[in-house]
């Protein structure tokens, strides 16, 4: 084979515009993943302010968010449920949880109750769930600012 020598041999340059866009894309899908658990928040909902609340320390394992309004609506994967329809719904997620080879006790439920939300519409929501066989729970409140 021949090669012609006709050719200069030059500097050559890499073109850096598809590192760059690369790079960007990489910078929008972390700020969508950390992001992530913000969606699990409702505007709807006023936390309570507790002088013993503090962040987790280790992230939960196979949370489900419940947010209770001040109505006595629970808010779940953004829709309004009654309270009255959590058992069939709570079993339903049991079972799901039980066919990935897990259990409803493995999970931790986790209840952001409104400011204004009744005592007893908090009771009877961890009671709906430790009757569908759910036992770990965590109540979430707000930070005292003082």
């Amino acid at each position: 084979m021949r090669f012609r020598g006709g050719h200069k041999s030059g500097i050559l340059e890499l073109d850096l515009t598809p590192m760059i866009d690369m790079t960007f894309q990489l910078i929008a899908f972390f700020m969508l993943v950390v992001n992530f658990t913000e969606s699990e928040q409702d505007e709807r909902i006023k936390l309570p302010v507790s002088e013993l609340a503090k962040p987790n320390d280790l992230p939960l394992a196979d949370p489900i968010f419940l947010q209770l309004t001040r109505d006595g609506q629970v808010v779940w994967a953004g829709q309004e449920v009654a309270l009255d329809e959590m058992p069939a719904r709570l079993r339903a997620e049991g079972a799901i949880l039980e066919e990935n080879q897990k259990s409803p006790a493995d999970a931790t439920i986790v209840v952001r109750g409104d400011e204004n939300a009744k005592t007893s519409s908090v009771q009877r929501l961890i009671q709906i769930c430790k009757e569908a066989r759910f036992e770990r729970f965590n109540l979430r409140a707000r930070e005292d600012d003082r």
